[in-house]
C-alpha cells in the first residue's frame, strides 16, 4: 500500500518513523492508529524507530505524480527531517521510462532523460540529487544481470551506510 488516494495515512507513517507502530499492524486508509490501539507502541526503543526513510517511485510516473501524493511525501519528509532521519529516493523502472537505458543499462548516468527525472523528483519532493538512485527492476529476466545488480547494490549500500551513520550518531539525534 503506497501513498496514493486510498493508501497509508500520513499520520501513521509519522508514527512509524518514531517507532510507535508495532510489528504486524495493518495500515488502514480509513483510519489512523490511535493510542488505545493494541498495535500502538507507547514506549518505542531504538530498534523500533526508523533509521532511513526510503521513497520508491517508478521513473516513468515522476512527471504524472498527483500533487496530493507529492504533498504527502513532502509532509512525511519534513517529519523525518525533524527527527534527523536520512532520506533516500529510489527511481525504479528506468528501462521503461527511457529506451536508451533499455538498450544499454551502462548509460544510466549518461542519460539526460534519467537525470531530468531525478532532478524533477528532487524538486518535487525535496530529496537531494545525491540521495536519489536509479534502478532497473527484474521483471522479464530469467538470469541475474551484473548491470542490474550493480545499480540495486549501489542503492542498498548507500541506504545501509546512511542507516549505520544514523545509528552511530546516537538515537537521540537520529
Amino acid at each position: 500500500m503506497g501513498l496514493a488516494k486510498e493508501g497509508v495515512p500520513v499520520d501513521d507513517v509519522k508514527l512509524a518513523l518514531k517507532g510507535h507502530v508495532k510489528e504486524d499492524y495493518a495500515f488502514n486508509p480509513e483510519s489512523t492508529l490511535s493510542v488505545d490501539n493494541p498495535f500502538y507502541n507507547n514506549h518505542p526503543t531504538a530498534n523500533d524507530k526508523v533509521h532511513v526513510l526510503v521513497c520508491v517511485v517508478p521513473a516513468n510516473t515522476v512527471a504524472n505524480m498527483k500533487q496530493e501524493t507529492v504533498d504527502k511525501i513532502r509532509n512525511i519528509r519534513m517529519e523525518a527531517s525533524k527527527l534527523s532521519i536520512p532520506q533516500v529516493g529510489i527511481l525504479t523502472k528506468i528501462d521503461v521510462a527511457c529506451p536508451e537505458i533499455k538498450n544499454d543499462l551502462k548509460n544510466v548516468y549518461r542519460s539526460k532523460y534519467i537525470k531530468n527525472k531525478m532532478e524533477q523528483f528532487s524538486v518535487n519532493v525535496g530529496i537531494p540529487m545525491n540521495c536519489i538512485f536509479p534502478v532497473k527492476n527484474y521483471h522479464e529476466e530469467i538470469n541475474l544481470n551484473n548491470n542490474i545488480d550493480s545499480l540495486i547494490l549501489s542503492a542498498l549500500t548507500n541506504i545501509i551506510n546512511l542507516g549505520d551513520d544514523c545509528i552511530n550518531m546516537g538515537q537521540s539525534e537520529c
